[in-house]
């Protein structure tokens, strides 16, 4: 039986499928929080950007050691990132850890695709070209590297790419 694509049942199950993709719509938080609750998250961000600048995170000199291969000190820095959300990943299975307001934490299950490659492959060449990935480009912002608003704003440029031709890429 063919697949009627103007039907909106099979609409939904496709933006649903697509959607699975996206973990904010699974871990959605269906509590309606006032606006100074997120003012937590705030100072949670200031503290993680000291932490880049004290720990040299942030220093494209750095980032350029690692691309060379001539210093462990990033590895060890991405090394135990991944090592620790492992763990938080066990725990939370393991445990069925609630967030702090009492709601469950989903974590959906992922499956291998080819678009991860290009994803990762530009992600690592302007990762290399700039000397910043995502999370340090505010803490880099804030001590001064103005230039890397340039960085920031094409960031944003590519996430909005990426959602206008996202139905389009290889999922």
């Amino acid at each position: 039986m063919p697949i009627d694509i103007l039907d909106p049942n099979v609409e939904n199950s496709i933006e649903e499928e697509i959607r699975h993709q996206d973990t904010m719509c699974v871990n959605e938080s269906e509590i309606e929080h006032r606006w100074y609750d997120n003012l937590k998250y705030m100072v949670i961000g200031l503290a993680f950007g000291v932490v880049f600048v004290k720990a040299e995170i942030i220093s494209w000199f750095r980032i350029q050691e690692m691309f060379r291969f001539q210093s462990f000190h990033m590895y060890g820095v991405i090394g135990s990132a991944v090592v620790v959300g492992m763990l938080s990943v066990l725990l939370i299975r393991r445990f069925n850890i609630k967030t702090i307001e009492g709601e469950t934490i989903v974590i959906a299950s992922k499956t291998f695709n080819k678009g991860q490659i290009y994803g990762g492959l530009l992600f690592g060449f302007g990762w290399a070209i700039t000397g910043a990935c995502p999370g340090p480009l505010f803490a880099q912002i804030g001590n001064g590297a103005s230039v890397v608003l340039v960085t920031l704003l094409s960031a944003i440029a590519g996430t909005w790419v990426y959602g206008y031709f996202r139905e389009k890429l290889p999922h």
